[in-house]
């Protein structure tokens, strides 16, 4: 952890905002559940830094036991056909079954945004979304939007601008900011942003940092684009 700490000279060691831990932290999000919920803000961000980014094989679960509906998923580009209960949440059968942990749950109701990803480029609450409504969608969760080792534009706006405390739903923020700003109904004003990222709640209130990295970000993909 040397490399991700300095010192300033009065003994007491502090964390690089700009380390790679942290830049890392935004790719994966990976960290459980009940870590994310109780542990402090670093001791997440080391542990999603020890995730190792391998490539997804396609899942296929055959022919379906009885109770059992076929679906066939393309998640992060890769297509998985999987056997599931007329009743499973898409969050679920994403962090059950496919182990994409990024994608968290929150208050399970819809109303905090931290497990908000992206159906056919729409973003969606998966904790209120059956999984067999989606049969044939393509899926983009946090752990589809960086390029290899290039962040996406909104995550490296996030790390820019240290738009996260404990992490919990920075993944949600991402995803909807992702789906904002390419909606040209969105108007691009602050208050505009504010409403569209109304459902989205960071109970650490790291909501000006929020914007000023969805605001950054824009700037990032119309300049590239």
């Amino acid at each position: 952890m040397s490399d991700h700490r300095k010192g300033d000279g009065s003994g007491v060691e502090t964390f690089d905002a700009r380390s790679p831990s942290r830049r890392r932290f935004l790719k994966t999000m990976g960290a459980s559940s009940l870590a994310a919920a109780t542990a402090p803000a670093w001791a997440q961000i080391a542990q999603a830094s020890q995730a190792q980014s391998e490539p997804v094989e396609p899942r296929d679960d055959g022919a379906p036991a009885e109770g059992e509906q076929q679906v066939r998923l393309t998640v992060n580009g890769v297509e998985h056909t999987l056997n599931v209960k007329p009743n499973a949440v898409l969050l679920d059968v994403l962090r059950d079954r496919l182990e994409l942990t990024g994608t968290k749950k929150g208050c399970d109701q819809g109303q905090c945004g931290a497990c908000t990803l992206l159906v056919n480029d729409t973003a969606v609450n998966s904790c209120l979304s059956l999984a067999v409504s989606h049969d044939g969608d393509e899926i983009t969760t946090i752990e589809g939007l960086a390029s290899g080792d290039e962040l996406h534009p909104v995550q490296a706006a996030f790390w820019e601008h240290d738009a996260y405390q404990c992490g919990y739903c920075t993944s949600g923020q991402i995803m909807s900011a992702v789906a904002i700003l390419n909606d040209d109904n969105i108007g691009s004003d602050d208050a505009s942003i504010r409403e569209a990222m109304s459902g989205n709640i960071c109970r650490c209130g790291a909501y000006k940092n929020i914007l000023a990295a969805v605001q950054d970000a824009r700037g990032r993909m119309e300049g590239a684009s």
